[in-house]
């Protein structure tokens, strides 16, 4: 397959065979293999193949790069006239998997 859907950390990625993703903190060191979660739907010369959640038999392994943190994300509440102002910031984890294989 020349491409793959996955979904890791209840969101979906598309992935190509040689490329590198950014997924929500996994539980692996840098230098691991993964498997990665369910297939959805994967293309190549063949076409398109749907799954019903997914495909059979197709995975999906990559080898762990590095894990990190994202940009900061400002999180304001404010209500107006009520002197009620709140500031929080948040960074979201990432590991970083460079993809091996789709198959």
């Amino acid at each position: 397959m020349a491409y793959a859907i996955i979904r890791s950390g209840g969101k979906q990625f598309r992935v190509e065979e040689g490329g590198t993703v950014r997924v929500p903190t996994l539980d692996a060191q840098a230098g691991d293999t993964v498997e990665l979660e369910a297939l959805v739907i994967g293309g190549g010369e063949a076409g398109v193949l749907l799954g019903a959640p997914a495909v059979e038999g197709a995975k999906v392994s990559g080898t762990v790069v590095d894990h990190g943190r994202g940009t900061k994300v400002i999180v304001f509440k404010k209500k107006r006239r009520k002197q009620y102002k709140r500031t929080q910031g948040h960074r979201q984890n990432y590991t970083t998997v460079k993809i091996d294989s789709i198959g």
